[in-house]
């Protein structure tokens, strides 16, 4: 009796021998089979039998991938379908809960029939995909970021076209640059694909609960207060709406709410600039309990989805009020600036390419400075036609610096922003200080207007610099 419960308890801990930390989502039923060798549930005979079937279906593959053409293809092109082939393995392997369960499936039944199996799941999978992508793209959010809008309407479509189950299930084969709040770089191919869009369609879900002009604004002043174009910049706008309805909540305000008042702004500061971080951690999740509730969120995925991003919003909070920059986190509503009377930034008002070529050629033909510039200012009412003009090398010598001055200081000011736009987006010194660092320019114009600002009295520079914190990136498109 005694020798029989030992001999049970060594099988229990064998059974259990399999370490699921050692297992790899991307190459399951390999490492599958490394663990069981090493708890000793799989025979080094067995494995060599899995290893020797999984040949034999990429021999028969090759023959397809050729039309029967060959029975052999270059290394790399092998390598890439033996891929494809385990891929579909650990799609079926993995399904299972237990990796005790599929190692057992593994040694007992046909590897091809694992193989069918899984080939299987990977189309399942895609044709759900598929749904999930309509689904999601007939419900988009109304915003003017490329990133988001370019995944949805051009690198997903991608790789829907593009996807090959059989040859290259393991492919990914799209250029996603939206990141999400939450990603898993584990996945490949179809699965990966299905995962981001789950999660992308959770916080499009969540978005579409706040009014869209609110939601458009909060972009905007974003931009403004990280000095960079939201447009172009990659950023996730989940974060951005998650985290700005909680501190709504947590300042008085209402739970579908995305705008924080200067007031607002003040009550949020009085509570995180004199806690520490696990106090900050216990407010943000009160608040983020208490922004469920108000929400009436019953997706438990996406309470879930939300939770997850509690960790890093409580550490973006607790830097930024060590280091009192709580408005780099908490964006602020401020009074709508007054736009040039100068210039138009509006680009329905550019030229067309016909006006415009034709008063190139006039000013060209100017031989008088002052002439040249006098018909420039009369001639030219956009923003974006100035810039084509500044481009197109109509102007010489010290004609630029006669352009630069006949500009008010918010044309200078968005002139600034597009010359030293690294920098700013870097958070450089100000803009005296930036004057004098070291700076290849690709074209010409950029270096006569640096030399034309290193000449401007320091005043007309602070008012240059107080303008350009005003500025709202996403008028200026034109980089």
């Amino acid at each position: 009796m005694e020798f029989e419960d030992l001999k049970t308890h060594r099988k229990l801990t064998v059974y259990r021998g399999i370490r699921k930390a050692d297992l790899h989502r991307n190459m399951y039923t390999i490492s599958l089979m490394n663990e069981g060798l090493r708890a000793g549930l799989l025979t080094t005979q067995e494995s060599a039998r899995i290893q020797h079937a999984f040949m034999q279906i990429l021999q028969e593959l090759i023959y397809k991938y050729t039309q029967g053409e060959s029975t052999s293809v270059t290394t790399e092109t092998a390598e890439s379908l033996l891929s494809s082939i385990m891929y579909a393995a650990d799609a079926y392997l993995y399904s299972y809960e237990e990796p005790e369960r599929a190692m057992v499936y593994l040694k007992t039944s046909d590897v091809r029939r694992i193989y069918e199996k899984g080939l299987e799941r990977v189309r399942r999978c895609f044709e759900e995909t598929k749904q999930l992508y309509d689904e999601l793209a007939a419900n988009k959010l109304n915003v003017p970021v490329d990133a988001y809008l370019m995944t949805l309407e051009e690198s997903i479509p991608v790789f829907l076209r593009k996807y090959g189950i059989l040859f290259d299930a393991h492919n990914t084969m799209a250029s996603i640059d939206y990141p999400l709040a939450v990603d898993d770089m584990r996945l490949q191919g179809v699965y990966y694909i299905k995962q981001y869009l789950e999660r992308l369609k959770l916080e499009t879900d969540f978005c579409r609960l706040f009014d869209e002009q609110e939601l458009l604004e909060l972009l905007i002043h974003y931009g403004r207060e990280c000095r960079f174009n939201f447009r172009i910049e990659l950023f996730n706008i989940f974060e951005l709406v998650l985290q700005h309805a909680v501190f709504s909540i947590l300042s008085g305000g209402k739970a579908g709410c995305v705008q924080i008042s200067e007031v607002q702004y003040k009550i949020l500061e009085q509570q995180f600039m004199n806690i520490n971080e696990s106090q900050i951690r216990s407010v943000i999740e009160n608040g983020m309990q208490r922004l469920q509730q108000e929400l009436q969120i019953q997706n438990v995925l996406m309470k879930m989805y939300m939770d997850w991003n509690t960790e890093d919003f409580v550490k973006r909070v607790s830097h930024a009020a060590k280091h009192d920059s709580l408005r780099s986190v908490i964006i602020t509503w401020r009074e709508k600036e007054a736009k040039s009377m100068v210039l138009s930034f509006d680009e329905q008002d550019r030229m067309s390419d016909v006006d415009l070529r034709r008063r190139l050629q006039e000013i060209k033909g100017c031989v008088n400075k002052e002439d040249k510039i006098k018909l420039i200012v009369s001639r030219f009412h956009s923003f974006f036609d100035y810039i084509d003009l500044l481009e197109s090398n109509s102007l010489y010598g010290d004609e630029y610096e006669a352009l630069f001055t006949a500009f008010g200081v918010m044309e200078l000011a968005i002139l600034v922003t597009i010359v030293f736009y690294e920098e700013l987006r870097n958070e450089s010194p100000d803009l005296p200080s930036m004057l004098f660092m070291d700076k290849e320019y690709s074209v010409e114009w950029q270096l006569y207007f640096h030399q034309y600002l290193k000449g401007l009295s320091r005043e007309r520079l602070q008012d240059v610099e107080k303008k350009m914190k005003e500025i709202g990136y996403e008028q200026i498109t034109f980089f």
